[in-house]
């Protein structure tokens, strides 16, 4: 009897467990039990996500090799593009495209304006300084129209063509597209008739036939012929029509 109260004494109340904590506990335990014995339900549903994934993964992997070819595709077709716009620029530089040359032959100068898709002929006479003046815008124009062919010929070399013609006021500038004649420039009374006339207003004269493209059109040819951006092109070409103002 004495042990049983030496013992009741020794050994300390148990403290009161709060509900709160008790509740804590309780479901700390049955989230352990389910998570340690999955069940058949959750393995189901674990392989059908991981199957989804799979079949994702293959789609995405068959959308990829379908963009890849389409690319090659495009690739290819742009480089074939590509092969053939350098093409017509080498045979157009061989046929002195993008400069402004003489020809004395009239025969060559009748063959010149009906074979090419454009051209500008201009007719001067050598003592005439209006016609110096026209060279002089010409021959700035010229190499930013690859497109089209630009000459100038000497009226004395070509008695034939100026009678045909009937040019009887020099500088005669006449623009021919699919060997017809479409434009004739007389003189300098469509440009201002001043000596001080712009390389531009020409340029936007010579436009207005179709002969030449405007600048936004040649712009691309322009800056694939000669290796340099577009931009540097045409901030060259603005200060060069401004120094001629």
């Amino acid at each position: 009897m004495a042990n049983e109260e030496t013992e009741d004494y020794i050994r300390p109340p148990t403290p009161p467990v709060d509900s709160k904590v008790a509740e804590l506990a309780s479901r700390v335990q049955t989230t352990t039990s389910q998570s340690s014995r999955p069940t058949e339900s959750k393995r189901r549903d674990a392989d059908d996500a991981d199957d989804e994934a799979m079949s994702d993964d293959d789609l995405f992997a068959e959308l990829e090799k379908e963009d890849d070819l389409e690319l090659a595709s495009l690739r290819e077709k742009r480089m074939e593009a590509l092969k053939t716009e350098l093409s017509k620029v080498r045979d157009l530089r061989e046929q002195e495209h993008g400069r402004y040359t003489e020809v004395t032959d009239e025969k060559e100068v009748i063959k010149t304006s009906a074979n090419e898709a454009r051209c500008v002929i201009h007719f001067y006479h050598r003592d005439f300084r209006r016609c110096q003046i026209m060279d002089k815008h010409l021959g700035l124009i010229a190499p930013h129209h690859f497109k089209t062919r630009f000459i100038r010929v000497f009226v004395e070399n070509v008695p034939w063509l100026v009678d045909k013609l009937q040019i009887k006021i020099l500088p005669c500038v006449i623009s021919f597209v699919g060997g017809v004649s479409k434009d004739r420039l007389i003189g300098f009374e469509e440009i201002g008739n001043d000596d001080a006339f712009t390389t531009a207003a020409l340029e936007l004269r010579l436009a207005q036939s179709g002969v030449i493209e405007t600048r936004a059109q040649k712009a691309q040819l322009v800056s694939k012929y000669s290796g340099r951006s577009i931009r540097d092109k045409e901030a060259e070409d603005d200060e060069d029509w401004r120094s001629d103002e």
